[in-house]
C-alpha cells in the first residue's frame, strides 16, 4: 500500500508530450545488381560499371553510381512517385538500359552483353527507351532492333524480378500511405501501412529498418496522445483503459526496435549495399528506442516488456551514441524504470551507479532516495529507511525548484513521525574518474 502511495509522489501529467518527433522517410531506394554474358553461357558480376539515372516526366538527371565488386549498385534515395530509365555502360560490355523503374524497386537484375565499352548518352538512351516502347510501329531499323533488344532482356529478367518487384510494389505504397496518414494524425492508418510494408519482406535490410523505425515513431506518438486523453477524463474506467493503450503502444514501440535492431546486428556484410544509410538506419532505432523508453518513464506506463528491452538496446546505445549528455539521460531512464516498475533493488544499483559519477546529481539522489525507503517498507528494514532518508535530505539541499522537492520534504517528515527515522548527513565521495 505505501509503495503505491510512495510511487504516485512521481506522478507527472503530461498535457503536450508529442512536440516534435523523428522525420520520416519521404525518399526510397532503388538497388540492383549487373551481370554480364559469357561465351559459356553463365554471367558474371560486372564491377565499376556506371549506372546513370535519367528522369522520364522532365528532361533531368540524378547523381550516377557505380557497380562494387559483387556487381551491386545502390541509389540510396530517389524521390517517390516519379519513373526514371536507368543506363548501363561499363569497360568490355555492349551499353544497355532498363526503363520504367520506380522509387522503391530493389534488387533489380540488368544483363549487359560483352561489346567495346561504350557510354551513350542521355539523347540516346531517351530514344531507345522510347523506339522500345513504341515497338513495331516505328517503322525504323533502330527501332525494331532497340525493341527486339528490350523484349529480350525482359523475359530473361521477368521471372527473376517478379517477386521482387510485387514486394516494391506493396513496399513503396505502403511507406507513402503510412507517411501521409502520419502528417494527418491517422495513427491507426500509419501503423498499419507500415506494418504492412514489414510484412512485405521483414528481413530485408533496403526497407525493414525504415518501416520499423517510422512504426516506432507513430506508436510512441499515439501512445502520448491516450495518456494525454487519460490524463484529462473524469472517467476512471475510460482513464484505464486510455493509460492501457499508452503503455500497450510503448511496449509494442520498443519490441519492434529490438527486432530490428537484432536484425541489422546480425545482418551478413555482403546484404548492406549502403553502409552510411545502414549505420543512420541503427542509430535511428536506438535513439527511438531511448526516446520511447524515457516517454514511458514520463507517464509512467511501463510495461514489463519495456524493461527487457531496455536491457538490449540501452547498453548498445551507451556504446553507439558519442553525445556524453545523451549517454546520461539514457542511464537515468534506464534507472527509473526499474523504480517505476517497483524494482527497487535494481533501480538503486542504477542510480548509485550515476551517483558515482556524478555524485550531486539531483534526479538520482531523488530515485535513489525513494526506491531505498521503498525497500526498506517492504522489507521492513530500518537501515534502508534510513539511508534513503539520507539520501533524499541531500537531494533537497540541491533540489532548487525541482519538481519534486516539495515530495520529498514531505516524505522525509514522514520518516521521522512514523518510522522515527531522521536524516543524517551524507559525505559527498570524490567523483570518479572516466
Amino acid at each position: 500500500m505505501f509503495r503505491k502511495s510512495i510511487v504516485s509522489f512521481f506522478v507527472v501529467s503530461i498535457f503536450a508530450l508529442a512536440g516534435s518527433v523523428s522525420g520520416l522517410a519521404q525518399n526510397a531506394p532503388v538497388s540492383g545488381t549487373v551481370e554480364m554474358n559469357q561465351p559459356d553461357g553463365k554471367r558474371i558480376p560486372v564491377e565499376g560499371a556506371l549506372v546513370e539515372v535519367y528522369r522520364t516526366d522532365i528532361k533531368a538527371s540524378a547523381p550516377s553510381a557505380k557497380t562494387n565488386k559483387r556487381g551491386e549498385f545502390n541509389f540510396a534515395g530517389l524521390q517517390l512517385g516519379w519513373t526514371f530509365i536507368l543506363s548501363v555502360s561499363a569497360p568490355g560490355g555492349r551499353p544497355t538500359f532498363l526503363p520504367n523503374v520506380k522509387a522503391g524497386q530493389e534488387r533489380l537484375l540488368i544483363i549487359m552483353d560483352p561489346g567495346d565499352g561504350t557510354r551513350i548518352g542521355e539523347e540516346e538512351v531517351r530514344a531507345a527507351a522510347e523506339a522500345a516502347k513504341a515497338g513495331p510501329t516505328k517503322n525504323t531499323d533502330d527501332a525494331k532492333k532497340a525493341q527486339a533488344e528490350y523484349e529480350a532482356k525482359k523475359k530473361e529478367i521477368e521471372e527473376k524480378n517478379k517477386k521482387a518487384e510485387a514486394t516494391n510494389v506493396i513496399v513503396t505504397a505502403a511507406l507513402k500511405a503510412g507517411n501521409e496518414a502520419f502528417a494527418a494524425k491517422n495513427y491507426d492508418l500509419a501503423v498499419a501501412k507500415y506494418e504492412e510494408g514489414i510484412a512485405a519482406d521483414p528481413e530485408y535490410l533496403g526497407s525493414a529498418p525504415i518501416f520499423y523505425n517510422n512504426r516506432g515513431v507513430v506508436l510512441r506518438t499515439r501512445g502520448v496522445d491516450a495518456y494525454n486523453s487519460g490524463i484529462k477524463t473524469t472517467d476512471v474506467s475510460e482513464k484505464v483503459n486510455l493509460f492501457g493503450k499508452a503503455r500497450k503502444d510503448f511496449a509494442d514501440a520498443c519490441t519492434g526496435y529490438v527486432t530490428v535492431w537484432n536484425l541489422m546486428k546480425n545482418a551478413p556484410a555482403a546484404e548492406i549495399q549502403d553502409k552510411t544509410n545502414f549505420e543512420a538506419n541503427k542509430m535511428g532505432t536506438l535513439r527511438g528506442a531511448v526516446e520511447t523508453f524515457q516517454m514511458a518513464v514520463r507517464t509512467e506506463q511501463v510495461d514489463p516488456s519495456v524493461i527487457d528491452a531496455a536491457k538490449v538496446l540501452i547498453p548498445e546505445f551507451l556504446s553507439a551514441e558519442p553525445d556524453a549528455a545523451k549517454k546520461a539521460a539514457a542511464n537515468m531512464a534506464f534507472a527509473d524504470l526499474y523504480r517505476v516498475t517497483g524494482d527497487s533493488e535494481n533501480a538503486i544499483a542504477a542510480y548509485k551507479a550515476i551517483l558515482d559519477n556524478s555524485p550531486e546529481n539531483p534526479d538520482a539522489l531523488a530515485g535513489a532516495g525513494l526506491s531505498l525507503v521503498n525497500l526498506g517498507y517492504i522489507n521492513n528494514d530500518k537501515t534502508k529507511l534510513q539511508e534513503g532518508s539520507n539520501y533524499l535530505q541531500k537531494f533537497v539541499g540541491l533540489a532548487g525548484d525541482h519538481k519534486y522537492k516539495a515530495d520529498a520534504v514531505a516524505l522525509i517528515e514522514t520518516l521521522k513521525k512514523e518510522q522515527n527515522v531522521t536524516p543524517q548527513k551524507m559525505t559527498t565521495p570524490a567523483k570518479k574518474k572516466p
